[in-house]
């Protein structure tokens, strides 16, 4: 890293410091009302938080994977529903960067947006669609200078702010070779619409993932970055930085959730009495005790893992088609590891830990979700035991 970089990092992370503490004072409040984190972006993206992986020529910071991952885990652990939905503009920045500095310069224009402080964010959850981006229950028909796409878009994260969304749909218009269309809608678009869904939901509240319904949303040629066959033998460098960036970004939400977690826990439980034990807290009880090492077990799996991913990413290195295998396994280990600590958490904190005010069940609830983002649970064992078997991932009947 040049000074000059290392100087620009310098002054984004200790600025960004107490932006991520002040993030921390407003999470409760924008959960317990169902609120977007607004105030939360503002202070971000002025401060450059959305600009972390837009190289230097665009006007950002260019930091590459394992950098951005220590500044979203950073930034989860004071606010994680503010951090998941900011990985969903970052993860398009970060790929598009990756793409091109190899070479790949199609999308150049995705890095001048960012670099001008457009915003960009994620349309590719669908209801009935257990493998989202390879497959697609929305349709996308071929038009004069575009494409027209039709369908349910859910989970849509950043739903106030974005400026494009990217988006796909399939075309089924050769039914023996279905393609899948990848775009991106402006937000002056057409023939959408906006449902408010994210209202009470169970957890990461302040994400607003609000559903986007397309009526024949129409993306012209320039905003349509990839045509690939439907299924896994669609994926290319692209479609595989998708899952890369995602999914490592969600690893690293989840585990940044879980210090906080533990933090509480080491922070709480000294101050809990035991009156039958005898003893000063309990702190000294021997179940306890063993609940507290088996949450920090949990935890201490996870960052090396992350960190020699997003490690392996950044420098380039050759797995291949084993990649897809590595990053699912990633995220698997560590949303499954943390929701056991979480889980066993409450266990410790006792009744006290399902009381709003006590600010510990909002935790809890936010981490129960990251099983059920992509990949999940089920989808992540057959990908990695098919690949570890030599199995083609497109054979039907799954």
């Amino acid at each position: 890293m040049g000074t000059l970089k290392g100087n620009k990092l310098t002054a984004l992370t200790e600025g960004l410091q107490q932006i991520f503490e002040n993030c921390e004072k407003r999470a409760a409040h924008y959960d317990a009302n169902n609120l977007f984190f607004q105030e939360d972006f503002d202070e971000l993206k002025d401060a450059g938080y959305l600009v972390m992986a837009v190289p230097e020529e665009f006007g950002g910071y260019g930091l590459q994977m394992d950098q951005c991952q220590v500044l979203t885990r950073k930034l989860a652990y004071h606010a994680a529903p503010t951090a998941l939905a900011l990985n969903m503009h970052v993860y398009w920045t970060g790929l598009v960067a990756d793409l091109w500095r190899s070479g790949d310069k199609s999308m150049q224009w995705i890095l001048e947006e960012a670099g001008k402080g457009k915003v960009f964010a994620a349309g590719h959850g669908e209801s009935g669609n257990d493998i989202p981006v390879l497959y697609s229950t929305c349709k996308a028909e071929k038009v004069e200078g575009g494409y027209k796409f039709t369908g349910h878009k859910m989970f849509g994260s950043l739903t106030p702010v974005w400026d494009y969304l990217g988006i796909h749909g399939q075309d089924n218009s050769d039914p023996e070779n279905p393609k899948v269309i990848h775009g991106f809608m402006k937000r002056d678009s057409k023939n959408y619409e906006i449902k408010n869904s994210w209202d009470d939901v169970m957890g990461m509240r302040a994400t607003r993932s609000d559903d986007t319904v397309l009526n024949g949303v129409f993306v012209s040629d320039e905003f349509i970055v990839r045509k690939v066959p439907a299924g896994f033998k669609g994926i290319d460098a692209y479609i595989l930085g998708i899952f890369a960036w995602a999914l490592i970004g969600f690893s690293n939400i989840y585990y940044g959730l879980g210090q906080r977690v533990l933090d509480i826990v080491l922070s709480s439980v000294p101050k809990k009495k035991s009156l039958s034990l005898d003893r000063p807290s309990m702190a000294y009880h021997p179940g306890i005790q063993r609940d507290v090492a088996d949450m920090f077990l949990e935890l201490e799996s996870i960052g090396p893992h992350l960190d020699s991913i997003a490690k392996d990413w950044t420098e380039g290195k050759a797995y291949g088609a084993a990649w897809g295998v590595k990053i699912f396994a990633a995220k698997c280990n560590a949303v499954e590891s943390v929701w056991r600590m979480v889980d066993k958490a409450m266990d410790v904190m006792g009744g006290g830990g399902i009381i709003r005010k006590s600010g510990f069940e909002r935790f809890f609830r936010d981490a129960r979700l990251g099983k059920i983002h992509p990949s999940n649970t089920y989808i992540t064992r057959e990908v990695i035991a098919k690949g570890l078997l030599g199995l083609d991932l497109d054979y039907q009947p799954r």
